[in-house]
C-alpha cells in the first residue's frame, strides 16, 4: 500500500516538474547559438531584442503582435534578453499577441561574450532590432522601430 502511495506521489511530482518546464512557444537560447539562427533565415530576416523590464519594449511589444497580425510572411525572431522567470516572458508575449512567434530566451547570462557573438558594436541596450537582408548584411536599429519603414523593408525583399 505504502509502495502504492509513494508511486503516485513520485508520478505526481514528475508530472508537476514537466508542466512547470514547459516553455510552450519559448525556445531557450545561449552562447554560440546566433550563426546558426541566422544562417537557417534564408530570406530576409528581423532580429528583435529584448527585456521584460524594459519600459520602451512593454510599449512596443503589442505593435509587434500588430505587425505580425498584418503581415504573416515577415520573418521576426525575438530574443528575450533580461534574466526574469518565463512566466513574466510568457504573460508580456500573450499580451502582445505574440504567442505564436519565434521567440527565444537566454537562459545563460547576458554577458559581453554574447553581445560580441551578436553584433560587435551592441552594449546590450535594449529594445535593439538587427534588419538582416538575404546578402548577409545587417543594419541595427537601436530603441523602437518605426514600423512604416519596417514594412517598406520587407516589401523591397531585400
Amino acid at each position: 500500500m505504502m509502495r502504492k502511495i509513494l508511486f503516485g506521489l513520485l508520478i505526481l511530482v514528475a508530472s508537476c516538474a514537466l508542466s512547470f518546464a514547459d516553455t510552450g512557444t519559448l525556445k531557450p537560447y545561449q552562447k554560440g547559438d546566433w550563426h546558426g539562427l541566422i544562417k537557417a533565415a534564408g530570406q530576409p530576416v528581423v532580429v528583435h531584442f529584448w527585456g521584460v523590464t524594459c519600459t520602451p519594449c512593454a510599449k512596443e511589444m503589442p505593435l509587434w503582435g500588430k505587425f505580425l497580425s498584418q503581415d504573416k510572411d515577415a520573418k521576426v525572431i525575438f530574443i528575450q534578453v533580461d534574466e526574469v522567470p518565463l512566466g513574466a516572458i510568457k504573460k508580456m508575449l500573450s499580451q502582445a499577441n505574440l504567442d505564436a512567434a519565434t521567440n527565444f530566451y537566454l537562459n545563460t547570462s547576458f554577458d559581453d561574450y554574447l553581445r560580441y557573438e551578436i553584433d560587435p558594436q551592441w552594449r546590450g541596450e535594449t529594445p535593439m532590432t538587427l534588419l538582416i537582408d538575404k546578402s548577409g548584411k545587417v543594419v541595427r536599429k537601436t530603441g523602437p522601430i518605426n514600423f512604416i519603414e519596417l514594412k517598406k523593408w520587407f516589401a523591397k525583399g531585400v
